[in-house]
């Protein structure tokens, strides 16, 4: 497995990871037996950076990457969050920035993991009620506790990554960043470079739309966050089907899936950027590690940003009250 460095701290991952949201929620139902069977063929392909969060089930998603990875901590590298507020029996969630709130949180996934130590610990959402110095400096003091090894900051906007940075060394910024969102190349990536950053894109896949396999939305349950989604909805559904098509034709010509293209297209765009695609299925995981092996000339660039170009895809990439959470 290829390797690659976050920031300047010496944080060396997988030049791939493993994103677990999707083994606890928004995708259909749990399967923890074929998630648990999914991280130990992650492992056993060198795929060794797992994300997940507090949030995620929610807090059941930390039990079971703690469970995959008892008794071999010291061969992964866990990233956790903090910031989005959920309750056991709601959906509903607020954003907490507060530096109480920060230490409450990494205490109770440092159990949840069961774990003595957080590799990478990530806020979540910024809170505007809060100064991002106030939590960051709550953050830094977990660092100094030994607790967490690096910080970063997910979906926040460039003057707030040079803020909290200010505050305590950021090693990453995590983003969704995908052939369907390219927003992140106009300030947050140059950001990011600036000041020794590594980028890690979230739903490098287009939550499952570039994949090619999703041509139609009605095997969405309630529990499937698409059902809900700009992106997946009426014609906006039907113009991203048409992007789809269109990369599948260069896919085929270069001898690989639809999502091993777009995956190899987000490796492609700089050796500071380390793509976590989710899934929950061992056969995806392996489709997704395959990517590492496409290479794309620069022709081939050329030709999949002529067709899917920034602001190509149609519809927001949350519905509202998601999308006023980002870019704080």
């Amino acid at each position: 497995m290829q390797k690659r460095r976050l920031g300047s701290q010496g944080l060396e991952v997988s030049a791939e990871g493993l994103g677990c949201m999707g083994m606890s929620q928004s995708y259909g139902e749990p399967d923890d037996t074929e998630s648990l069977a999914t991280i130990d063929r992650a492992l056993e392909l060198g795929v060794t950076f797992l994300d997940t969060a507090n949030a995620y089930g929610p807090f059941t998603n930390e039990r079971l990457v703690g469970r995959a990875v008892a008794g071999r901590r010291d061969q992964v590298v866990i990233a956790t969050k903090f910031g989005l507020q959920r309750r056991d029996d709601s959906w509903g969630m607020q954003v907490n920035g507060r530096p109480e709130y920060v230490r409450e949180c990494c205490d109770a996934s440092l159990e949840r993991l069961g774990t003595d130590r957080i590799d990478l610990y990530y806020q979540h959402r910024v809170d505007p009620t809060v100064p991002v110095e106030e939590t960051w400096g709550a953050m830094g003091e977990l660092v100094a506790a030994g607790k967490v090894r690096c910080l970063g900051i997910s979906e926040a906007a460039p003057s707030t990554i040079r803020r909290a940075h200010a505050i305590h060394p950021v090693t990453a910024v995590q983003s969704e960043y995908s052939l369907f969102t390219r927003d992140p190349e106009a300030a947050v990536l140059p950001a990011c470079r600036e000041l020794g950053i590594g980028f890690v894109p979230f739903s490098p896949l287009g939550r499952g739309a570039l994949s090619g396999t999703v041509t139609s939305t009605a095997g969405f349950d309630t529990a499937d966050f698409r059902a809900h989604n700009p992106r997946f909805q009426g014609e906006n559904f039907d113009r991203n089907l048409e992007l789809v098509a269109r990369l599948s034709e260069v896919a085929e010509r270069k001898g690989c899936t639809p999502a091993q293209l777009a995956l190899a297209w987000v490796l492609a765009q700089g050796e500071d950027v380390v793509p976590i695609p989710g899934t929950k299925r061992r056969r995806w995981l392996e489709e997704n590690v395959a990517a590492l092996s496409v290479e794309l000339t620069p022709e081939d660039i050329a030709d999949i940003e002529a067709i899917a170009p920034p602001g190509a895809a149609a519809g927001d990439r949350y519905p509202p009250e998601d999308m006023a959470r980002v870019n704080v």
